[in-house]
């Protein structure tokens, strides 16, 4: 994270596919070809892990934080392992191309995945070797994250805490008789993981190779209802009937005067502290292989987070509880020679936060849609207060798209500012490229822009609206969109500002 270098915010559920939902075939290696073709020497993701339509498909609320998403998986490339024969691929369901339809996309991607599970158990030594050496790696989560979806099918998708008694408390003769009798559905589920990181780390030695780095996303806090804490309740602040006692959030502040109610079980960090963090060791140590760079979500959470009496409504109850950071950073480092950490530092931070970034040299992020305000000369957030340990970002996931933002939601005097700042006034047509202009020419080491940024769009491609529920993550690109014109203009701005 030394040197100078760009890249460009792009899920995989977002890359062109004509399955309905973008995943790790053939549209991810054009868009690592388009990245390597425009200079861009960064890719980041959002979470990988599984997501489920109850929570609006949000890659932020998972069932397990080490398993990966199956509907990611590319049935393309199940072809190219014999596992699926290619009439399959053939007669496709009409999907739409610039919009993941997450239903259908499952309900085809799921079908072809069975007709691969079923192909893998007749004939295919070489790959059961495989399989198995997976297995073994990857057993200390594996093995419970299998049994727990499928037991979530077998008691019809309900909460792991409304599963009958024994099977809730994990009682070890109970879970005998369920994995013999869920045999074949674990070995299935298992198969799928197998299949993700087998193509997930295919696609991450292309883009190594490319001389492109991934930036992975890891949430802070995991689902309530998640193989995690039923495997690990006593990490979390759960009563005797294991339901949450706190939850998390953020309180009130000048965008919700309730606050955020995030409604995740909160981390008893004594009880962490007292195994020396070994979950989040493991949890650190698969990201590490998955991703060469890991963006920390709510970073302040790992100093001091907000502590919400489970039955409150709202936000406002809630309390700061200190988190024994030190400590725990720490520890880490007696456990990793290096730690690869972005910290989502975005937001009010405090003081204390500050001081432990500092302290461990983590990089921050800077999004340049906060920087016109009131007072731009003290922004932190404007380009000439930037430092170069830290990432610069036209936007994230969770704005909307520069475009977008000028147009329904930059006020006139916030637009006068920034006007004033880059020297002219520019229409909606080019305010993007003057955008990403300031985030290339700022002192920070690395500019990201989303994909949507690049590419000029308004704010029907935003990818997420918080606080709303359904209707997010579906913005998909067209193979059309990444042309040989808009590498070459996005490589002369990289080089240009020595990010080549």
């Amino acid at each position: 994270m030394k040197t100078r270098r760009s890249g460009i915010l792009l899920h995989i559920t977002s890359l062109p596919s004509p399955y309905g939902i973008g995943d790790l075939g053939k549209g991810a290696y054009l868009f690592a070809d388009f990245l390597h073709e425009s200079g861009q020497s960064i890719w980041q993701v959002l979470p990988l892990n599984p997501s489920s339509m109850i929570y609006g498909n949000s890659p932020y609320s998972s069932c397990s934080v080490f398993a990966g998403n199956p509907l990611l998986i590319s049935p393309e490339l199940l072809v190219e392992e014999g596992l699926i024969a290619h009439e399959y691929l053939d007669n496709l369901p009409a999907f739409l191309d610039r919009q993941v339809e997450y239903q259908p996309a499952a309900e085809h991607k799921y079908r072809l995945l069975g007709l691969a599970f079923e192909k893998f158990k007749s004939d295919n030594f070489l790959m059961r070797c495989e399989f198995d050496k997976f297995c073994v790696e990857n057993e200390r989560w594996l093995e419970d994250y299998a049994l727990f979806v499928s037991l979530k099918e077998e008691f019809g998708g309900v909460a792991w805490s409304e599963w009958p008694r024994e099977v809730r408390e994990r009682e070890e003769r109970s879970l005998a008789e369920w994995r013999q009798r869920l045999a074949d559905k674990i070995f299935q589920e298992k198969f799928y993981q197998y299949l993700f990181f087998k193509q997930w780390f295919a696609l991450k030695r292309y883009c190594n190779e490319k001389r492109i780095q991934i930036v992975g996303d890891m949430p802070i806090y995991t689902s309530y209802d998640s193989a995690d804490v039923w495997l690990h309740p006593g990490l979390f602040k759960l009563d005797e009937e294991k339901r949450p006692r706190f939850v998390a959030g953020v309180p009130p502040d000048y965008f919700s005067s309730t606050g955020q109610l995030w409604g995740n079980p909160v981390y008893d960090w004594d009880r962490l502290r007292d195994t020396r963090y070994d979950w989040w060791v493991d949890r650190i140590q698969h990201n590490i292989k998955l991703f060469d760079l890991i963006r920390f979500d709510h970073f302040r959470g790992f100093v001091e987070y907000w502590e919400i009496p489970a039955k409150e409504k709202t936000a406002v109850n809630g309390k700061w509880v200190p988190v024994p950071v030190k400590d725990f950073f720490d520890s880490l480092l007696r456990r990793f020679a290096h730690l690869p950490i972005i910290a989502e530092d975005l937001g009010i931070i405090t003081p204390d936060v500050r001081e432990v970034m500092t302290g461990y040299d983590l990089h921050g992020m800077k999004v340049l849609q906060f920087a016109f305000g009131d007072d731009v000369a003290v922004n932190p957030y404007a380009p000439h207060n930037h430092t170069p340990n830290c990432f610069v970002y036209t936007g994230t996931h969770d704005n909307n798209t520069t475009r977008g933002w000028f147009r329904t939601e930059a006020g006139e005097d916030e637009k006068n500012r920034l006007f004033s700042y880059i020297g002219r006034v520019v229409d909606e047509e080019e305010i993007h490229w003057e955008v990403l202009r300031l985030a290339m020419r700022s002192v920070a080491l690395t500019a990201i822009a989303p994909m949507q940024d690049v590419l000029g769009l308004g704010e029907e491609a935003r990818m997420n609206l918080p606080s709303v529920t359904y209707g997010n993550w579906e913005w998909r690109l067209v193979r059309e969109q990444m042309t040989p014109a808009l590498a070459e203009k996005l490589g002369e701005m990289s080089s240009l500002y020595g990010r080549i």
